[in-house]
């Protein structure tokens, strides 16, 4: 059985019918089809000198401001709009992510807090997914958020957030003398802070694969137990970076565009990113989701080191 026919059985073992249900029968003969998502950002603490992230030498200096009334008007999570669909389904995917991240009865995954936001092809939602999260995120009272862009093809995140940036991650795993810290961005939106992607390289699936990133990715997750970092990357069927990402992160968060990509390419994408053991997937841009329905989006995740000691 391949992966996705086996998260179907799994799925379907559960006792009551559910919007997951529904959705792993989907997944089985046709193209996935789910509702359209949205997010936002969050913001950062002040915290320790020369620390990345909380107030560091680097962030304190930059400081930028989102247009959170812009952002909501373009369909957006912020924290102070009125209630939305949208908002409470990010709510429901944030839960199970964090649940994920820091269950304290030691099931917690390994490296949860590190989420990689990835799709099979552009065009999905991506980065709409991956900024939404991090608002949800943000939201909460004792964590804070880290968004990088690691797009480096496409970066957008910054785009999106009409925000302009200079060094990022590229440059900090590419030179040794700068530090995370320097180009830390702290925004206006408590609990969120931004590592834009940085120039432009014609090796980044090395760099992204490379001991220094590995460094990088420890010495931010080390200094923040209370930080969740969102990783935005390129397609997994469009670059080669996703794999390198994979198997840095303990969960990835995998969005599918209804009624556009097919098994086919789920299939082959997920086979990019099976170096992490935790995928959840959801579906993007439903526009026929059912009458009464309290939630527009699908979502479900299986463990896929379980699903291959089942084949």
């Amino acid at each position: 059985m391949d992966l996705i026919e086996k998260a179907a059985s799994k799925l379907r073992r559960s006792a009551d019918k559910s919007l997951v249900e529904r959705v792993a029968d989907k997944i089985e003969d046709k193209p996935l089809a789910g509702p359209r998502a949205d997010d936002r950002r969050p913001a950062e603490k002040p915290g320790r000198p020369g620390h990345p992230g909380k107030g560091g030498a680097g962030s304190e200096h930059q400081r930028v401001h989102i247009d959170l009334a812009g952002l909501s008007a373009r369909g957006f999570i912020t924290k102070d709009q009125e209630p939305t669909q949208i908002a409470e389904e990010f709510r429901i995917i944030k839960r199970a992510l964090l649940n994920n991240a820091f269950r304290r009865d030691g099931s917690a995954i390994r490296d949860g807090n590190l989420i990689l936001v990835n799709s099979a092809q552009p065009s999905e939602g991506k980065t709409f997914c991956a900024i939404n999260l991090a608002m949800s995120i943000a939201a909460e009272r004792d964590l804070t958020v880290l968004l990088v862009d690691a797009d480096f093809a496409r970066p957008s995140i910054l785009k999106v957030l009409g925000i302009k940036g200079d060094k990022g991650l590229v440059d900090v795993i590419d030179d040794d003398n700068i530090d995370v810290g320097d180009c830390l961005m702290r925004t206006n939106v408590e609990n969120l802070v931004l590592l834009p992607a940085g120039r432009r390289h014609n090796l980044t699936t090395e760099l992204l694969a490379s001991e220094r990133m590995r460094q990088v990715v420890d010495e931010i997750k080390m200094r923040y137990n209370d930080r969740v970092i969102i990783f935005d990357s390129p397609p997994a069927l469009a670059s080669s970076a996703p794999g390198a990402l994979a198997s840095l992160v303990g969960q990835v968060l995998f969005v599918v565009e209804a009624d556009r990509t097919s098994t086919v390419q789920i299939k082959n994408a997920l086979m990019h990113l099976e170096s992490c053991p935790s995928v959840s997937i959801i579906l993007n841009k439903n526009r026929n989701s059912e009458k009464g329905s309290m939630f527009g989006k699908y979502y479900y995740d299986y463990n896929t080191d379980d699903m291959r000691k089942q084949a």
